[in-house]
């Protein structure tokens, strides 16, 4: 059987901040990534068409994109994150992903890891999730199916952590949803995109991913949406009570109400 035709991308350091050491908080340290990518078809007959193959920019913008996705305590997350950004192109079969930090040793210490693009459809692009916002009473879904939770309605503290609580409040909803549906519950990119290629439904908690974002608020519905457009999902479900009407949501993302 022939090899698959590939692309790389080496020897490229950037200077970020990560670790899960209190050591490398508020530190900045280098990082060397390299990413070799197999093509789901072959580069023979493009007729040198630069529309027609994978771009290295979608290398370099995937770990950009990464890198200003969240603060990342592991490598191994990271690595998860561009994985996915690269395998959501329909011309990327598979791909390595090496991350070394070279800051903390006089060598280099890092993680390999090796993904294949997830479950297609019939015409050969990525599926793509539905993001369902609990705000009541659901059943169960089935397939990739992100929900995201209501607020709980308890009272927060003044005196600034309002929003961190909000988050871990959101949290703790979560874990109730999934505990009441029999659902996972994910807290980072990685567990998400796994459920998706799996076709699972999940049960999303927000504080990890979203608490270093600058702007984004704590409530429910604007983080469904960010997380939505974040997924590329397909649409966003919001699941409303009687006689709650439709918010009006700035986003690209195609909006359906469900139940009642």
């Amino acid at each position: 059987m022939d090899e698959p035709d590939q692309i790389h991308l080496r020897d490229y350091v950037v200077e970020t901040e990560i670790g899960a050491f209190q050591s490398e908080r508020g530190l900045r340290q280098r990082l060397r990534f390299g990413l070799t990518v197999d093509l789901a078809q072959p580069v023979i007959g493009v007729g040198d068409d630069v529309d027609r193959i994978l771009s290295y920019d979608v290398l370099t913008d995937a770990v950009a994109a990464a890198l200003a996705d969240e603060r990342f305590n592991l490598l191994e997350t990271l690595a998860e994150k561009i994985a996915a950004e690269v395998l959501a192109h329909p011309r990327a079969g598979r791909i390595h992903v090496t991350i070394e930090k070279l800051d903390r040793v006089p060598g280099a210490l890092g993680v390999t890891l090796v993904r294949r693009r997830g479950r297609v459809d019939a015409e050969g692009a990525a599926l793509a999730p539905v993001v369902l916002f609990h705000g009541t009473e659901t059943a169960r879904p089935e397939g990739a199916v992100i929900l995201t939770p209501d607020a709980t309605g308890l009272p927060l503290p003044h005196g600034g952590n309002e929003r961190r609580v909000a988050l871990l409040a959101l949290d703790q909803a979560a874990w109730a949803l999934g505990g009441r549906l029999g659902l996972d519950v994910a807290d980072n990119r990685a567990e998400l995109d796994w459920a998706v290629k799996e076709s699972r439904p999940i049960v999303w908690a927000p504080a990890r991913m979203a608490a270093d974002v600058a702007g984004l608020e704590a409530d429910p519905l604007t983080l469904a949406v960010w997380l939505a457009e974040k997924m590329r999902a397909d649409r966003l479900d919001l699941a409303l009570p009687p006689g709650v009407p439709m918010p009006a949501l700035r986003t690209l993302i195609p909006l359906r109400r469900i139940g009642a």
